[in-house]
């Protein structure tokens, strides 16, 4: 029986020069981080790459983890400041979601089809306008599922802001959505 290691036993073995070690960590947490990525940048041909820079300086920070945490929520925070910051320095607006389409079940005519994939890009367009501070709660918390808690320790914010500021994210996505639905029936 194979005992799987703890995620800061993988760390100590890291910090003390077992590069494949770290290999098990991004394995552990590749697919969380490319989707924490995928939804705050949107961009397909630049997760890759930004997902790779966060791992790069997630292996060098790994001296400052604080074991009382999870691991997770650490690798998450780091990935959302390194998008925010090129957000910040790009500006990035909106692209487009095909991707993000599903195909039809056997029981979905093609008009139904239609308009839940412009349903979800509307709601994907009206995420990728609010500003960053707003979209990346959004991301966290409904796309990823993380609690408050979690959100709170990811991002260094007191609870209070974060409930906030997601409470003003849900109100400013419905005013957007509100618009969309005018401008479709006019």
């Amino acid at each position: 029986m194979v005992l799987e290691l703890t995620d800061y036993e993988i760390i100590q073995l890291c910090l003390k020069g077992n590069r494949e070690a770290f290999e098990q960590l991004v394995g552990r947490y590749k697919k969380l981080i490319y989707t924490i990525v995928y939804r705050m940048i949107h961009n397909r041909e630049e997760v890759n790459d930004i997902a790779q820079e966060v791992f790069i300086k997630i292996y060098r920070s790994l001296d400052k983890y604080n074991p009382e945490y999870k691991f997770s929520t650490w690798a998450v925070r780091i990935a959302t400041n390194l998008c925010l910051d090129i957000l910040r320095k790009k500006k990035i607006e909106t692209v487009s979601v095909d991707e993000l389409t599903y195909p039809p079940g056997q029981e979905e005519d093609p008009e139904a089809v239609y308009l839940k994939t412009e349903r979800t890009k509307q709601i994907d367009e009206a995420i990728q306008s609010l500003p960053d501070k707003y979209k990346v709660l959004v991301v966290l918390f409904h796309h990823q599922g993380f609690s408050y808690d979690e959100i709170c320790k990811t991002l260094n914010e007191p609870l209070s802001i974060v409930k906030n500021r997601l409470h003003r994210a849900r109100q400013m996505l419905r005013e957007k959505l509100a618009e969309v639905r005018k401008e479709d029936v006019l």
